[in-house]
């Protein structure tokens, strides 16, 4: 999913002409952190509430723009390249700019969240296991030859390196909810089960006789 697919942020973008005050009472009534400023359409940085308190006594947003990082995207790029820019500077939305330095988009960070929760699968059925493995002894074909063992099938696969531990933490989903099996086997193959989320179909059943027998007993 490319930057420019993702539907642009409905918040206002603030004029260098803009005061201060204006300013803040636009960011108090869109409930937001930052801002864009542009100068006839063009991008000239992105103000933070901390910006404008620090500078409330000058008139206009003119008068503190040299102060202000211009951290921004464009249409071209990967979401996760803007989401990497969002979390990284620590802003909450990106600037998306056109070719003649223009601003022609804001996307926030909540709906960068949203694409990566449908780009990693989050909202569809199946589980959810993180494993951890020796980096040098990483192998994407055992991993997925082991999943395959239990009639299962990776939908995604991501991979953290920590190179200081030279540990690297595998998240996957699995096609399939029931994935107890699936632990074990990777547990019997020295893979350090981090976290894993499913709905088993013996839990299910036991959930399933519990109430029949809450039933019963109210007869």
């Amino acid at each position: 999913m490319l930057v420019r697919d993702i539907p642009s942020s409905s918040l206002p973008w603030l004029q260098s002409s803009d005061t201060v005050a204006e300013a803040l009472q636009m960011m108090q009534d869109h409930h937001c952190g930052h801002l864009p400023v542009v100068e006839a359409g063009i991008y000239m940085g992105l103000v933070a509430e901390e910006d404008l308190l620090e500078h409330a006594s000058v008139d206009t947003l003119q008068s503190i723009l040299p102060l202000l990082a211009a951290p921004a995207i464009t249409g071209e790029h990967h979401f996760l390249q803007a989401l990497t820019l969002a979390t990284e500077q620590q802003i909450e939305v990106v600037p998306v700019l056109g070719e003649e330095k223009d601003l022609v988009a804001l996307l926030t960070l909540s709906s960068l969240l949203q694409e990566l929760a449908r780009f990693l699968g989050l909202q569809e059925g199946g589980g959810l296991l993180v494993l951890e493995k020796e980096s040098n002894q990483y192998s994407f074909s055992e991993i997925s030859k082991l999943v395959e063992t239990n009639d299962a099938q990776i939908t995604q696969l991501n991979t953290v390196n920590d190179l200081q531990t030279g540990v690297m933490q595998i998240t996957l989903r699995i096609n399939k909810p029931e994935i107890s099996d699936i632990v074990a086997t990777f547990q019997r193959y020295d893979y350090t089960v981090r976290f894993y989320a499913g709905e088993e179909q013996y839990t299910n059943q036991l959930r399933s006789n519990y109430d029949h027998l809450m039933h019963y007993l109210k007869i």
